[in-house]
């Protein structure tokens, strides 16, 4: 049977800052586009991936729906697309809603299918008599958010409000060594320091139109500034502003100062009085079952919830290739209790597959949800060059495997439906001397079967250990010891 593992779409594929819609009978996937081993944020096109709602197993590549080129604010291509959002309008077509990096303007693009192509639109603008001469002080328009409300009413959402954890010092530069950069640089470098950053998430109302705002600009949920006696103490906004209507609830997701984990805030209304909520997912599992260190390198993150039938799933992303600049969709199912909290969700290599994967065949080592070492940091700082010597997934020459374990290295992947006593292949390469020890538990104590690793060699070579691994869903661990370095190319689990 055919089975989907996180990240959902395929391992080439570099689609973070996910907002998952479900237009007519498929969920669609809008976000930003990095690359692997990517040097910035976003530096590809818009591309969209669909599936259908009742096999969220089957994702198709709708293409390119929308090119940076097109607004003409960037006719010269030097700014990246960042994290985009969708809503169909009251006219019935869809609308893009995008920034630039770093571009203090928030552009609209229009087409008759959700998968796009996507056409310019305008910018969201204010009319003078709403403007009565002021200057509208709304900070960094950031990460748009839209919500078409069942009522026609349409409310659009940004905000970039570092603080705390995240706090923004902005590099100093002198006119002449702006100068000398490249140009792209240049704009990007002008545009950073000309911003006025924010301190709180805001909202708009914007006419039938989708670009005119029928209001100045208001403060939704307080940044991390902001949050003393408010309920969002130790989360406040950051960016990656989100919003849902969920069975007659808003429901506004956001990335606190934190930076790695997603946050959600409640109210009746969509225009303001919200409470926090609590956590949905941390891209390291921090603060699930009061964890404080992280089971995967950590990022920033972004994403939003989406209901597909009876199920609500949360949609992030992870990060790749020892950089901020290279994440990867991924998904888990949330449960929405009956008093509307979400309790956090666990990151999983399981994902949308609704249950664990078959014990059975081969799997990319890649899909792994738990990838730690002593070098593993629970800050978030890639100009660290220690960041980049991480356990991570990597990608090379098109293919995708986990690399740098080293003594005291686990790989770990959630969840196995185990039936019977197997064996297991490791396809491994590099220099190492010692043990892999194959657990169903974090901390080793559960081992069922061990694998000695004596190899020195550039080209992939298959290991294989006896398991008996206790029957029913399970974790898979594997613990390295030793000396020297490896990278893991697949698991496979054998008769």
């Amino acid at each position: 049977m055919e089975q989907v593992f996180n990240p959902y779409l395929p391992l080439w594929e570099y689609i973070p800052d996910g907002e998952p819609h479900v237009f007519g009978d498929r969920v669609y996937i809008y976000g930003s586009h990095d690359r692997a081993n990517g040097k910035v944020y976003c530096e590809q096109h818009y591309q969209v991936w669909s599936a259908p709602v009742d096999d969220l197993r089957d994702w198709r590549n709708e293409g390119v729906s929308y090119l940076r080129t097109q607004d003409p604010s960037n006719a010269d291509d030097t700014l990246q697309l960042w994290a985009p959002d969708v809503t169909q309008g009251p006219d019935g077509r869809y609308y893009l809603y995008y920034c630039f990096s770093f571009y203090p303007e928030i552009g609209v693009a229009v087409s008759d299918d959700p998968a796009g192509p996507f056409s310019f639109y305008g910018h969201v603008h204010y009319p003078p008599e709403i403007l009565g001469g002021k200057t509208v002080q709304e900070g960094m328009v950031f990460d748009p958010a839209v919500l078409t409300d069942d009522d026609g009413r349409v409310y659009l959402y940004y905000g970039f409000a570092p603080a705390c954890e995240k706090e923004l010092i902005l590099p100093q530069f002198t006119e002449e060594e702006i100068a000398a950069m490249p140009e792209e640089d240049q704009r990007a470098i002008r545009g950073m320091l000309s911003t006025k950053f924010g301190e709180d998430s805001m909202v708009v109302e914007l006419e039938k139109d989708m670009l005119t705002a029928k209001e100045l600009p208001r403060p939704l949920i307080p940044g991390g500034h902001h949050t003393a006696g408010t309920g969002f103490e130790g989360h406040g906004f950051f960016e990656a502003s989100s919003i849902r209507k969920i069975r007659g609830r808003y429901y506004f997701v956001y990335s606190s100062h934190k930076s790695h984990e997603l946050c959600y805030a409640v109210s009746d209304r969509p225009d303001g009085g919200f409470c926090y909520g609590g956590t949905i997912v941390s891209n390291g599992d921090i603060g699930l079952n009061g964890r404080e260190t992280p089971v995967y390198p950590l990022g920033n993150n972004h994403g939003g919830l989406v209901e597909i039938g009876d199920a609500l799933y949360i949609f992030y992303h992870r990060q790749t290739n020892g950089t901020e600049f290279s994440r990867q969709g991924c998904a888990e199912r949330v449960e929405l209790l009956p008093d509307g909290s979400i309790p956090q969700a666990e990151i999983t290599s399981c994902g949308l597959n609704g249950g664990a994967l078959a014990a059975s065949g081969v799997y990319p080592a890649a899909i792994a949800c738990h990838l730690t070492d002593p070098t593993v940091k629970n800050a978030i700082d890639y100009s660290d060059p220690a960041m980049k010597e991480q356990i991570c997934v990597t990608e090379r020459e098109n293919l995708s495997f986990v690399t740098n374990i080293r003594d005291r290295a686990v790989v770990g992947y959630k969840y196995f439906r185990f039936t019977e006593s197997a064996a297991l292949a490791l396809e491994l390469r590099g220099s190492f001397r010692g043990s892999v020890t194959i657990s169903q538990r974090e901390d080793s104590s559960l081992p069922i079967g061990s694998i000695e690793l004596d190899l020195s060699s550039p080209v992939w070579q298959l290991l294989t250990a006896a398991i008996c691994p206790e029957a029913g869903e399970g974790a898979l661990y594997l613990h390295f010891s030793g000396e020297g370095a490896l990278d893991m190319k697949s698991i496979a689990f054998l008769p």
